[in-house]
């Protein structure tokens, strides 16, 4: 009798031991280690002019161990200011008090190119600075440098550490909604392109700030707006488009890259943000780019409106996207204030039916791990 009941505790002990490692394989726990790893690779947007220890945010950033926000100075599906900006002194108390929260260096991240894409404008007390093509026209080194300077001390002064610029689009199609319409372009020459780039990313390194080139591979060409849907590039893009990437690469001048979420058939059957093709063949095995690549807006139309949310996100991921940018301010897409939590638990989930390998997310981790440290 003694032996079998032996023989029967064994047993259960043996079947216990197998379901419980399979759902440890299969089934990640909440805020696991797989968590704390795919938080970093998120970027989000969120409303508010300042945080406290019970805001949505600052509770995801310490729950997941968030890697970045982004700030907005205009609400989109909202449609009302102030979002994140109302004044000076409150922006740089708001990023003192995001940096507080992290258990990891905070990314806090703006689209501050010069021109028409500013969130730090004057009517918050920050000074403006031309356009890009107006100083590509001006083709002036000493005016370049000087520019570049004015726009790094007041994203430093905001307390912001990741500038979404300098824009490298060629200006391919000067009637292009989104960049030459708008006079995002530096120019239509390639060199003076990457020569201009090149000063605006020193003068940011000067105030210990990561600069993150756009859009690749290459936006300038486009008819068409990739924030409102579906932007093929297939009659238009040129070689040319890559050209500023290969020389600031070679030159070891780059932090960061964003992808742009436009369609070349040539390339895949995917915009390049989503492609492997396009990240992982063209940027890193072709120009040799080991570096951060940062997703584009994921819940802009060209992503949101044709893949939905978990397949966009499975198919950057895959592609080579360290960094997944979701704005939280779409005009197509309602805001959300549990979207950081949400897109963990939906790549833990990818990860978990093996459609995403653990090690593709390690890999993405190591990356933003170094970037963060260059940068500390």
């Amino acid at each position: 009798m003694k032996k079998w009941n032996f023989l029967l505790i064994l047993l259960a002990s043996i079947t216990l031991f197998q379901c419980n490692s399979q759902n440890t394989e299969s089934e990640p726990t909440e805020n696991s280690e797989l968590d704390q790893m795919i938080g970093q690779l998120i970027m989000v947007g969120f409303r508010g002019t300042s945080v406290s220890d019970t805001s949505v945010i600052v509770q995801q950033i310490r729950d997941y161990n968030l890697g970045g926000v982004i700030i907005f100075e205009y609400d989109v599906p909202g449609q009302f200011r102030p979002r994140n900006i109302s004044s000076q002194e409150q922006m740089k108390k708001l990023t003192d008090d995001l940096k507080k929260y992290g258990r990891e260096d905070i990314l806090i991240a703006v689209d501050e190119e010069g021109g028409r894409v500013s969130r730090l404008r004057p009517d918050y007390g920050y000074p403006a600075a031309m356009s890009p093509q107006r100083i590509g026209a001006i083709g002036d080194l000493d005016t370049t440098h000087a520019w570049a300077a004015k726009i790094a001390d007041k994203v430093k002064s905001a307390g912001i550490n990741v500038n979404y610029a300098p824009v490298v689009d060629v200006n391919v199609n000067p009637e292009s909604p989104v960049i030459g319409a708008i006079e995002r372009s530096i120019s239509a020459n390639p060199d003076s392109v990457a020569l201009h780039a090149r000063i605006f990313i020193e003068e940011h390194r000067k105030e210990n700030i990561i600069c993150s080139l756009k859009h690749f591979p290459g936006h300038g060409s486009a008819t068409s707006d990739s924030h409102e849907g579906f932007t093929n590039v297939t009659d238009t893009w040129s070689e040319v488009e890559l050209m500023p990437y290969k020389q600031l690469i070679a030159d070891s001048t780059i932090d960061a890259i964003m992808t742009a979420h436009v369609f070349n058939s040539n390339w895949d059957t995917v915009p390049a943000t989503l492609s492997q093709n396009v990240i992982t063949g063209i940027l890193r095995d072709q120009l040799g780019w080991d570096g951060i690549v940062m997703s584009d807006d994921m819940q802009m139309g060209a992503v949101s409106e044709h893949y939905g949310f978990e397949k966009g996100i499975e198919l950057a991921l895959n592609a080579g996207v360290d960094i997944l940018l979701l704005s939280n301010n779409s005009a197509t897409v309602p805001y959300d204030p549990e979207l950081a939590a949400k897109t963990v638990r939906t790549v833990r989930s990818l990860v978990a039916s093996g459609k995403i390998s653990t090690e593709r997310i390690k890999e993405s981790y190591s990356r933003v791990k170094k970037l963060k440290a260059k940068y500390q």
